[in-house]
């Protein structure tokens, strides 16, 4: 049975960079519109060293969404050396779509894998493009779903991005909004006669009893702006713990339906939502192996890139496998895992063998 193998990837990284004393004049303010009780310099070492994040990027402002995505896959695909006319699927995970820079309103009509078929030029109506949105897990489940199409013979070839503006969907009265970045990755998905390499396993979860709504669109913390605009919010806390009970046992729930060990995974690939929160879930991870965690498990981008939801995996991947990030390599035969959790709420691993 042929597997499904990764055989190229590309990231855009944004060239606009925010660093964090960009924000030293923020007026931030609680949910309840009162202003913060510490200074702009407390707030922002707190949350350096809650989430590990430096900088951040941001998209031009004549960039959207559907533009980052077309970005991304022209490398992954030139990386991969496919013919774009070959590709059955062009699958793209976003959230908000392609947000114009200063709109209110997000356009997904047509939708972002359509537009980015369009900017392909990709003439074959057989090479069919959706959209899905799944939270900052996206761009696994879409993966997921290509291995799906791969196994069931409908498909040989699919293009994978993940890509989000959500530097455009942020209230900047909203100390969250240091936060979140924009960017996209992406990856083509194969159908190889390959034993040993490709997708092994995979798992994914949706939590809706009382998560539903730890990821939403609300009011702006200023009661001065209009309440018919939203913007991206969270219960950080409520999410923090959610993440730590959950994501470790999605991970190990992959691991173990793989028939492989603890001890032959190389690295781990998480969603860079929060430095501290990555760090506890890896720990808790090996813990239910009672393993201690090896050194270089978990490469990290989330100190100069922020958080770009469902861009953040697939971005991350590409810089490792290119090179890009110090001390940091997958090589052939390694076991990585991929894994994210978000919006939904949702989680999901994909263990992977190079």
């Amino acid at each position: 049975m042929n597997s499904a193998v990764i055989t190229g990837t590309g990231s855009y990284i944004p060239s606009i960079k925010k660093e964090n004393d960009k924000f030293s004049d923020s007026s931030f303010l609680n949910s309840n519109g009162t202003p913060f009780g510490s200074t702009n310099d407390i707030i922002i070492e707190k949350f350096k060293s809650i989430t590990g994040i430096e900088e951040r990027r941001y998209a031009k402002n004549e960039y959207k969404s559907s533009d980052l995505g077309f970005f991304a896959a022209e490398k992954a695909i030139k990386n991969a050396k496919i013919n774009p006319e070959e590709l059955d699927y062009i699958i793209v995970a976003h959230n908000f779509g392609d947000v114009k820079n200063d709109a209110i309103q997000s356009d997904i009509l047509p939708s972002l894998a359509t537009r980015v078929k369009y900017k392909l030029g990709i003439e074959n109506p057989n090479c069919v493009a959706y959209d899905i949105l799944f939270g900052c897990p996206g761009w696994i489940e879409g993966v997921i779903q290509a291995q799906a199409f791969i196994k069931a013979g409908i498909a040989k070839k699919c293009l994978v991005i993940g890509t989000e503006t959500l530097s455009r969907v942020i209230d900047k009265y909203d100390r969250d909004s240091m936060i979140y970045s924009d960017g996209a990755g992406a990856c083509i998905v194969e159908a190889k006669n390959e034993s040993n390499s490709g997708i092994i396993s995979h798992a994914t979860q949706t939590f809706t009893k009382n998560e539903a709504y730890y990821l939403f669109f609300g009011n702006s913390f200023d009661k001065n702006e209009d309440p018919n605009v939203r913007y991206i919010k969270m219960h950080g806390r409520k999410i923090y713990e959610f993440a730590l009970n959950n994501v470790p046992q999605a991970m190990k729930a992959a691991l173990d339906k793989s028939g492989l060990s603890i001890n032959d995974v190389k690295k781990v690939f998480i969603h860079q939502a929060n430095e501290k929160m990555d760090e506890a879930i890896i720990k808790r991870f090996f813990r239910l192996y009672k393993k201690p965690i090896p050194e270089r498990i978990m490469p990290m981008s989330i100190h100069k890139l922020g958080n770009s939801s469902v861009a953040t995996v697939p971005t991350l991947l590409d810089l490792v496998l290119k090179g890009e990030i110090e001390n940091q390599e997958v090589q052939k035969g390694d076991v990585i895992i991929l894994a994210s959790v978000g919006a939904g709420m949702n989680i999901n691993a994909i263990v992977y063998k190079y």
